[in-house]
């Protein structure tokens, strides 16, 4: 089957720099940004519930983004105000970069892992291992964190601040794609919660990341696109490579 319409499960690119215009142009598919999961923050009230003191601390690690948007809310909501003490340990420049927006970054301690993999972020944090970190999670999240926690004996208390959850789609809303990405194992939950009769025939699937990989296969599916590796380090260039081979293989 030729691939025509493509489903990505992540929001629109906010650039129109973005490679996937590039695939929509050159190939002429269609693709429809909409993610399967959505995040829902996890007020004040609850957050006490799991007794963390947040000022205990004295680093707090950040995973992602969206981790320090509700790390910050959370201090707002609880009238906390966070020392200029405190260091922030960051899985990648980028995540650490995203800091600014709440505070001085220059006067601040902020450290970053080289390459974005959280086994390099441990090796700035072992370098610092007389901390009391804070670990902002959501409530489903990669178990890999906490083993290298245990590895490196950091001292440590994970803050759940928000919940990643299904995203209901209605039952009026269109799902027929010749091609379906994900970007983590609550993605491919969520599609057979979505659809729990969905049938994968010639639906090509493709995912980004190991454990988003196992998810897929041991829903019983099959895997035609995976990145990153080698000669596809990202989705786009593994979803271009695709493309290239799918229509070239169904020439009208």
């Amino acid at each position: 089957m030729k691939v025509k319409k493509i489903l990505v499960s992540q929001p629109p690119p906010t650039s129109e720099k973005s490679p996937y215009f590039d695939i929509v142009e050159k190939f002429g598919v269609k693709i429809d940004f909409r993610p399967f999961i959505k995040i829902d923050a996890i007020p004040a009230k609850e957050f006490r519930q799991q007794k963390v003191v947040i000022l205990d601390h004295t680093a707090v690690v950040f995973t992602s983004k969206t981790g320090i948007d509700h790390f910050f809310r959370i201090c707002q909501e609880m009238r906390i105000t966070i020392p200029e003490s405190m260091k922030y340990f960051c899985v990648s420049e980028s995540v650490a970069l995203y800091l600014q927006k709440y505070i001085q970054y220059r006067k601040r301690k902020v450290f970053y892992g080289a390459t974005g993999k959280l086994p390099d972020m441990f090796v700035v944090i072992s370098k610092h291992l007389d901390e009391n970190y804070l670990v902002v999670l959501s409530d489903v999240h990669n178990e890999e964190i906490l083993q290298l926690l245990e590895k490196y004996k950091v001292k440590y208390h994970v803050g759940v601040m928000y919940r990643t959850v299904s995203n209901e789609f209605s039952q009026d809303e269109e799902f027929n794609y010749d091609l379906l990405i994900f970007f983590s194992p609550q993605g491919v939950a969520s599609l057979l919660k979505n659809f729990p009769n969905f049938e994968q025939g010639e639906v090509n699937i493709g995912c980004f990341g190991m454990t988003t990989g196992n998810a897929v296969r041991e829903a019983g599916l099959r895997l035609d696109i995976e990145a990153p590796r080698p000669e596809a380090p990202s989705m786009t260039a593994a979803l271009e490579l695709f493309l290239k081979e799918n229509h070239k293989n169904h020439k009208r």
